[in-house]
């Protein structure tokens, strides 16, 4: 049986996080190009680590956000070595559905920008549908 349950997230916040770009986040090394800098999978990476922390303490004991659809466009490059910012707005709550607008930022250039889907669910209850989902197959 399910509980609906009423999560009280605050509409709006705009949250902020620091990246720096690593070897192991360049096109050449995650295999998405052939060019050592910030990868378009290494930028969306961010941009969902960010989002998911915006939201995670704001969210009751047991419970945690699992991402579900991004849309993004990577605009410009950013070098190996340097700080990138994250920047994560929520936008939209639907029940459990989470809309984000994200956005990166290279030395105040804006880099990439898009739409971050996150879906609330009971960690336990998620890991044990995994289970079930794989003693099936």
């Amino acid at each position: 049986m399910v509980i609906a349950m009423a999560f009280d997230v605050p509409m709006g916040i705009v949250c902020k996080d620091e990246f720096i770009t690593r070897e192991e986040h360049s096109a050449k090394v995650i295999g998405s190009g052939d060019v050592e800098v910030l990868s378009t999978p290494s930028m969306i990476l961010f941009m969902e680590i960010s989002s998911w922390k915006c939201i995670q303490k704001y969210l009751p004991e047991g419970y945690t956000t699992v991402g579900v659809k991004i849309c993004v466009e990577h605009k410009a490059p950013a070098p190996i070595g340097d700080k990138i910012l994250i920047e994560t707005k929520l936008d939209t709550v639907e029940e459990r559905k989470l809309v984000f607008y994200v956005k990166a930022l290279w030395r105040d250039k804006l880099i990439g920008e898009g739409i971050h889907e996150r879906y609330i669910v009971n960690r336990q209850r998620f890991v044990d549908k995994v289970k079930r989902i794989i003693s099936k197959s």
